[in-house]
């Protein structure tokens, strides 16, 4: 198969299996056999598109024969007349309408959802959550869900086959939960919402540095989380953080596929649409807030965020401003990643010297190892701007050597060789 054709399906595969997967579950009440049929019907693409070319509507051919695969099973099962009623009748019924997904764009969206809030049922754990939504919703494969939990594949592949026993066994409902349920779950789905959109703005292994389908797909939910709470300001700071660094992402890569730090991107190329909206948001929830609705730690990260979008140079960004709100979030949420940012804005606010203070005292704290790449990368950041150069290039290797991210790693051992040849060179004036 021509690597064009390959991409071609990838790419409509991403884009259709989080829906197709959500649709089935609702006409069999079964996420594992939602995805069991979801699969026997990408293997079908591959054989028939192999041929004849991804067609106009990927997404309604594939649900066309994931539910052809669904009666069969269900005939095979001596159930054919119970199950018939639920994936659609023949005579004009549901079976005729879902192949026209332009018919049926709520109903999906809807499905998706809904797939996300049975994801992130109380029956399961935290990290079950995050990594079967990452598997339904995200379409990760098992061993890139894996890499980013730090477990093996064969491990991820039984944490997922029991979340999904687990869900049946409590017979969860698909259905939108409603009322103290709903708010009760909120949560666990905006946490698992922007790990999805997390993994895919820099992910955790593989040989790219994004995967806009996943930021895309994350932004989608978050609009529709916002839509079912309009009034919630956390929900809204979601929406308004992804949109606000999701506008970035076509910044974020040079033509040849190298990452962009936030500093040196084009920023005619952010997205303005998703600037406007992100900056709608954050405005509604600060209004909302206004009234003595509490906010949390995406209303902060959000009005980071918008310190960025809103300066026309990089020159121009209120680092204070970051920084005395990096300072209200370590105290909402304290915790290494936001100390590392926190380093990050006041070394930029108030000199390289005062965020490695900051760094100091996060790798003073007690505790295991912080792992992964970003408190060494922080730190050559810093200790570069301070011309510390021969310690910058230790930093970053050591940071390169943590990382499992291909294009990551060839950023941070650029830097670790500029601040090395720096370094050998000697002080300049």
């Amino acid at each position: 198969m021509p690597d064009d054709l390959q991409h071609e399906i990838a790419a409509a595969w991403r884009a259709e299996s989080a829906r197709l997967v959500g649709a089935l579950t609702r006409m069999t009440r079964d996420v594992d056999l939602a995805e069991d049929l979801a699969q026997d019907a990408l293997v079908a693409a591959l054989e028939q598109w192999a041929t004849t070319g991804v067609p106009a509507n990927p997404g309604a051919w594939l649900m066309t024969t994931a539910k052809r695969r669904g009666i069969d099973h269900f005939r095979r099962a001596e159930t054919y007349r119970h199950k018939l009623a639920e994936l659609g009748r023949a005579d004009g019924g549901e079976e005729a309408r879902v192949p026209d997904l332009d018919a049926q764009v709520d109903h999906i969206e809807d499905d998706v959802l809904r797939l996300v809030f049975l994801s992130c049922h109380p029956s399961l754990t935290p990290d079950s959550r995050a990594a079967l939504t990452l598997r339904l919703v995200g379409g990760l494969t098992t061993a890139e869900i894996a890499r980013g939990f730090l477990t093996s594949e064969s491990t991820m592949g039984q944490r997922l086959s029991r979340a999904k026993r687990t869900l049946a066994q409590a017979g969860a409902s698909f259905d939108l939960p409603t009322g103290s349920e709903r708010t009760q779950r909120l949560d666990d789905v905006m946490a698992v919402v922007y790990l999805v959109f997390n993994e895919g703005y820099t992910a955790t292994a593989g040989e790219d540095w994004m995967r806009p389908d996943l930021v895309d797909e994350a932004t989608r939910l978050a609009r529709m989380l916002a839509d079912l709470a309009p009034e919630e300001p956390e929900v809204l700071g979601l929406q308004a953080l992804l949109e606000l660094q999701g506008s970035r992402t076509a910044a974020r890569l040079d033509t040849d596929g190298t990452p962009v730090l936030l500093e040196a991107q084009d920023r005619t190329r952010w997205d303005r649409l998703r600037i406007r909206r992100g900056l709608a948001a954050l405005r509604r929830a600060e209004r909302i807030a206004a009234q003595g609705t509490p906010v949390g730690t995406y209303f902060l990260q959000a009005s980071i965020a918008a310190q960025h979008a809103v300066a026309p140079r990089a020159e121009d960004t209120d680092w204070r401003r970051i920084a005395a709100l990096y300072d209200v979030l370590a105290g909402a949420a304290p915790g290494p990643v936001v100390e590392a940012n926190r380093a990050v804005a006041h070394g930029r606010a108030f000199g390289p010297d005062a965020g490695l203070a900051v760094l100091d005292a996060v790798e003073a704290a007690p505790g295991p190892p912080v792992p992964g790449p970003l408190l060494p990368s922080v730190r050559g950041d810093l200790l570069e701007r301070a011309g510390r150069h021969a310690e910058a290039s230790e930093a970053f290797d050591d940071a390169a050597s943590r990382t499992h991210n291909k294009r990551e790693r060839a950023v941070l051992r650029r830097r670790a060789d500029d601040n090395r040849a720096r370094g050998s060179a000697g002080p300049t004036s």
